[in-house]
């Protein structure tokens, strides 16, 4: 088996049926429209403008154009300014897939990634009332420390700091002297 064949099988085990369904229902959900029946999950977002239409619905003139003819060049850009919106719209740069990811259908699983990306950001987004995709990202939970409390903590000696309750490695060797032999 090839290498290139090898890394093909290994990026196809990497995707998830469920987890394209669930993307594809919540693109739908937040379109309000469905896919086109018999046509292929990839297929139908793979021109880039569907996702165009989805960032568009939940960050209003974020792709001002989107392309609906005029050959490969024309459909990657689609993808290229969907890309560039999610980025502004507060998707980390690692969650949002290459362009050939989609167009030449190396990584459909990493498109999926991205958008389950984009449904947890909407979380972030008030204005979005929509529905969401994925978990609930976490909210930051910052603590003060009063003055008095900083200092009280200085008095203790965490366990890291090399206090192990008269704990030693006596007799780990077993029996076993240990000898240096110098020369012959």
């Amino acid at each position: 088996m090839s290498l290139e064949r090898q890394v093909r099988a290994k990026i196809a085990a990497k995707r998830n049926p469920e987890q394209d369904k669930e993307a594809q229902e919540w693109i739908e959900a937040v379109l309000g429209a469905k896919f086109p029946p018999g046509e292929l999950y990839e297929d139908v977002i793979r021109d880039g403008t569907v996702l165009c239409q989805l960032i568009n619905k939940l960050a209003p003139g974020s792709v001002p154009k989107i392309n609906t003819s005029g050959g490969q060049f024309k459909m990657m850009e689609n993808i290229n300014n969907f890309q560039a919106a999610l980025k502004t719209y507060g998707v980390a740069d690692v969650d949002v897939f290459q362009t050939v990811d989609l167009w030449e259908k190396k990584d459909i699983a990493q498109v999926t990634n991205t958008i389950f990306a984009l449904g947890r950001t909407t979380y972030k987004h008030p204005e979005w009332v929509g529905p969401y995709l994925g978990p609930k990202p976490a909210d930051e939970n910052k603590r003060e420390f009063s003055e008095e409390q900083l200092k009280a903590g200085q008095t203790i000696i965490g366990l890291q700091a090399g206090q192990n309750k008269g704990a030693s490695q006596a007799g780990q060797n077993i029996g076993a002297g240990r000898k240096i032999i110098l020369g012959k």
